[in-house]
């Protein structure tokens, strides 16, 4: 399939967006699957493709937790096991999905997403307040890793918002260290997404041409918001995000 130039330069627009948001508070596959709908996507094909296309900007990010993820791999271990097939079977899930299933839960998906977004500093001193300051019980722990499942399958199926739901899950598991659960939630977050990669391909959902556009100008975003990123005010790239996603939601919503 060749892509236009208005459609390049509009799939390059998102990718950049996203890198750059993904890099300073999370939030761009709100800007790469509503541009690969707005391309001509089928919703379940633009949604693997998104995932496949933001993932190398992903990874630098755990690429940064690289020492606090060496040497808690143990501890991580069972955390990466269970998103490894909660991401796997959330993402077998979208694979069985017809489009037009797909188009009427989208909405609410984006929804989803978008609230989750906006109540993000919220949950996030949630997460801290849950934190126990002892080693966690079985219980706990148990609870933890069954709430990482549940995260790890939305993350597979759609992914919008799966970082911020997912620091509550690991506070339970991990206690009130927040840079180690941060650490938790990078590795994870990359493993979902990689279980995901591999099936959207296997299953020839993904669109290349998009793709490489794409991650192309994520990757470019991404090196863009680390160099400029303690420039800009991190509340209005929040906004900006919430906005997107609202606006969106409306859309689908109303189509």
């Amino acid at each position: 399939m060749s892509l236009d130039l208005a459609t390049i330069a509009m799939l390059a627009a998102s990718g950049l967006a996203a890198g750059a948001v993904n890099a300073l508070a999370g939030g761009g596959t709100f800007f790469t699957f509503g541009a690969l709908v707005a391309a001509g996507l089928p919703p379940v094909v633009a949604n693997a493709t998104s995932a496949v296309a933001v993932t190398p900007g992903n990874l630098s990010s755990s690429w940064s937790y690289r020492a606090e993820i060496r040497a808690n791999l143990r501890r991580f271990a069972i955390l990466m096991l269970v998103s490894l097939i909660g991401g796997a079977g959330g993402a077998y899930i979208l694979t069985q999905t017809k489009n037009d299933a797909f188009r009427l839960v989208v909405p609410w998906l984006l929804l989803f997403a978008t609230l989750l977004f906006a109540a993000s500093p919220w949950i996030v001193r949630a997460a801290k307040a849950l934190a126990p300051s002892a080693e966690p019980t079985a219980g706990g722990v148990a609870a933890g890793l069954s709430f990482q499942l549940l995260v790890s399958i939305y993350g597979g199926f759609f992914g919008a918002g799966m970082g911020i739901v997912m620091l509550a899950a690991l506070a339970i598991t991990e206690g009130d260290d927040f840079h180690l659960i941060n650490a938790a939630k990078n590795v994870c977050s990359t493993v979902i997404q990689l279980a995901a990669v591999v099936m959207f391909v296997l299953s020839g959902l993904v669109s290349w041409p998009e793709t490489l556009v794409v991650a192309a100008a994520s990757l470019a975003g991404g090196f863009a918001g680390v160099a400029f990123g303690r420039r800009m005010p991190v509340a209005a790239i929040r906004w900006l995000v919430i906005a997107v996603g609202t606006a969106l939601t409306v859309y689908f919503f109303v189509r």
